[in-house]
């Protein structure tokens, strides 16, 4: 699944939306990978923001430039304002949002409760 040129404020409040969709589509594909160990909990060598968001590197991107709040970027899968300004174009990366970052513990309304775990690769930053 391929997004381009989102605005990264406009994300966040239908992440988790995105997510479940893409899940979703995922469970009718007999190819799908399955699920990674380190979803249940923050590993012990992910990097954690002040706000709390953890991240891991699962790829090396190239360079060194970071996109800001206010830039467009174009990923593999949909990010968050906070994670991807940690994130090089390229890289691939692992957040855990902790449930106060997110929709909370029983958010009700359908909205999934509890930390998200997303994989996000940004391909590139447009200015």
């Amino acid at each position: 699944m391929r997004f381009q040129a989102i605005p990264m404020k406009s994300i966040f409040p239908y992440a988790a939306g995105l997510a479940l969709v893409f899940s979703t589509a995922c469970r009718a594909d007999d190819d799908m990978p399955g699920v990674p160990a380190d979803v249940a909990a923050v590993p012990d060598d992910a990097a954690t923001t002040a706000s709390g968001l953890a991240s891991r590197v699962l790829s090396e991107g190239e360079g060194s430039e970071h996109p800001s709040a206010e830039d467009r970027v174009t990923v593999h899968y949909s990010g968050w304002t906070e994670g991807l300004q940690l994130m090089v174009v390229g890289e691939k990366r692992r957040f855990w949002i902790p449930a106060d970052l997110a929709y909370g513990e029983n958010p009700g309304g359908g909205r999934p409760g509890g930390m998200l775990v997303f994989d996000v690769e940004l391909l590139d930053i447009v200015r």
